[in-house]
């Protein structure tokens, strides 16, 4: 079975990259291969759903440029499939004066990124989500909410129409990469293509590895915990509410996100995962918990935010505590008033000097590209990345 091109991985960003490639080259003879039994199963289906506008990430960067792209994209893609979604505008709160310098740098770095960002005052604040205790804030209006999922179907559907060939249940053991080409074995199959595109996101050093290829950082899993508010208490959040981040902890903090079906989810925390599909707190993988435990760069990263990685793991085991987190945004919110929700599994490249890959990391190999570090935005930038990665493998040849 010879094909131009292979991508291994059936998450959003695998699907919009074999789009990209089917609108450029329609004749191209494309192979999908997923593990799972269904489409976007991991990252993709335990996405929060957010639309991002690009707020957060460093001017001139690839997150902050597909972020800004793929916003617009993805609103107008979701319109053309009859898709479900909603700009509905975030704000971003500073809760307490030392956080109000923060907030005017992320206002600057918004205007950096060419994005409409506008500076409130407390009643400003208020007016658009009552319920928020809050100094000042920033309302960021081209941030939007989609089911990620339906997206992904719809990328897959396109793709089966355009006469990609898909495969699920498709788990790949074997990849010999060399001159002349890529050679994999799944499921009892072997295939063969011309390049191979690995966007297989928590497994994605290991394919790569697979293949030989060097990566400059290792996949360390990080679970995001979240809880869903009550029915009945749902009209405390209007939208889409999150804290100024922390400067000296690489993850955003515990936010309030409507959902597209109406649900309020809490959360995320970040806590390490000993799973790298391990959406429970028992959930555990000796060869994953290794690769994790071994690597220099993760011990490194705890030594750094030790203290904020402590507050992590106690906000995962008390409820108490993570209800106090998000009473920083809205005091009313009790414990009472929060369900557990499904938690998701980020796939983060982690370097050896124990910082986190700031941006979308994609590195070349003998006939192959790997797509080794998508977190949050990816879902929200998948047309504009898969259309970068697509641009580049022709780089590759052939």
């Amino acid at each position: 079975m010879r094909y131009d091109i292979a991508i291994v991985g059936g998450g959003i960003v695998g699907l919009a990259t074999g789009l990209a490639l089917q609108r450029q080259s329609p004749n191209l003879r494309l192979l999908l291969l997923e593990k799972e039994a269904e489409w976007a199963v991991h990252q993709t289906g335990h996405n929060s759903g957010v639309i991002h506008s690009g707020l957060y990430y460093a001017p001139g960067s690839l997150k902050a440029r597909f972020a800004r792209e793929g916003n617009r994209a993805m609103v107008a893609f979701c319109r053309e499939q009859n898709i479900p979604y909603e700009v509905c505008g975030k704000v971003v709160v500073a809760t307490e004066p030392e956080e109000l310098p923060q907030l005017e740098k992320l206002y600057q770095r918004g205007l950096a990124n060419e994005l409409e960002v506008k500076r409130l005052e407390e009643e400003e604040l208020k007016e658009i989500e009552p319920h928020v205790r809050g100094l000042a804030g920033l309302l960021v209006p081209s941030t939007g909410i989609v089911n990620y999922k339906q997206v992904a179907a719809a990328y897959a559907r396109l793709l089966q129409a355009g006469g990609a060939d898909l495969r699920l249940n498709h788990r790949v053991e074997r990849v010999v990469a060399d001159s002349a080409g890529v050679t994999l074995e799944a499921a009892g199959t072997t295939f063969e293509a011309k390049r191979l595109i690995n966007c297989a996101g928590l497994q994605s050093d290991r394919v790569a590895k697979r293949a030989g290829a060097v990566l400059p950082a290792r996949i360390v899993p990080f679970r995001g915990e979240y809880y869903t508010l009550k029915p009945e208490k749902r009209a405390l959040v209007r939208n889409l509410i999150y804290p100024v981040p922390n400067p000296d902890f690489p993850f955003l903090g515990v936010h309030f996100t409507r959902m597209i079906d109406g649900e309020i989810h809490a959360g995320p925390n970040a806590v390490l995962s000993l799973k790298r599909e391990g959406y429970h707190k028992t959930d555990f993988r000796l060869r994953d918990a290794v690769d994790t435990l071994t690597y220099g760069g993760f011990w490194r990263l705890a030594a750094r935010n030790w203290r904020e990685g402590a507050q992590e793991m106690w906000r995962s085991f008390s409820r108490a505590a993570f209800t106090r987190s998000l009473q920083r945004l809205i005091p009313e919110i009790r414990s009472e008033d929060l369900i557990p929700s499904p938690a998701g599994v980020r796939a983060q490249a982690l370097l050896p000097d124990g910082k986190l890959a700031d941006d979308f990391l994609i590195v070349a190999g003998q006939n192959t590209l790997h797509v080794c570090n998508a977190p949050s935005p990816a879902a929200t930038a998948s047309l504009e990345i898969g259309r970068y990665v697509a641009e580049q493998v022709q780089i590759l040849g052939g």
